[in-house]
């Protein structure tokens, strides 16, 4: 695992009830033993932003790549690749999960391209972590907004430089959904109604 994340230090931020798992028994079984897989099955991700996938209701089981999207419109999916069990969504992309690889890959069904977003689990828990925590934390303070903005936009690029540091995947460039995601909080979108940030915006 590229980033040290934990079960413990994740309730510490969020709290018990805002961290979602995928139980182990969803996964299909090449992937069921797998680190990414054990990673979402005991540490989780906070919800928010990243939604996990929910098995199915009639059979317990995370839908596969080929049950979500039309496999064959994709020309740069790897082989094999429609039998990745979907772990989440994100923006406008399902998440999967490749068990030989640990990497996780973005399938945009209305560009109908996918991308590898994430080199294993761990980041793109890593990541949701942070960006979340910075939703829910960041405060405009002050009367110049300009410069609120300003280090708002500070703060995301931070996030940016230190997953790339490990990780390149995920910003790879412009046009990754966390590239994505992270211009529309630097924009001062996607803060929620409750969020410091949000209330002061509201003024």
């Amino acid at each position: 695992m590229l980033f040290d994340v934990t079960r413990s230090e994740l309730v510490d931020i969020f709290g018990e009830d805002r961290i979602a798992t995928i139980p182990a028994a969803a996964f299909p079984p090449a992937a069921a033993d797998t680190e990414g897989a054990r990673l979402l099955q005991t540490v989780g991700a906070p919800t928010g932003t990243l939604t996990l996938r929910e098995p199915d209701a009639s059979d317990g089981l995370l839908a596969l790549v080929h049950e979500v999207v039309h496999i064959e419109d994709f020309e740069d999916a790897a082989e094999g690749a429609g039998d990745w069990p979907v772990i989440g969504w994100l923006l406008n992309a399902h998440l999967a999960l490749d068990p030989v690889s640990g990497k996780v890959y973005a399938f945009d069904p209305d560009e109908e391209t996918v991308q590898e977003l994430h080199t294993d689990a761990s980041s793109l828990v890593q990541v949701t972590v942070r960006f979340q925590r910075l939703l829910e934390e960041f405060v405009f303070s002050g009367d110049d907004e300009e410069a609120e903005f300003e280090r708002l936009d500070g703060e995301v690029d931070r996030i940016r430089e230190e997953t790339s540091s490990v990780d390149p995947l995920p910003f790879q460039d412009d046009e990754t959904v966390w590239s994505v995601v992270g211009d529309e909080i630097a924009m001062g979108q996607r803060f929620t109604g409750d969020s410091p940030a949000a209330r002061s915006l509201r003024g």
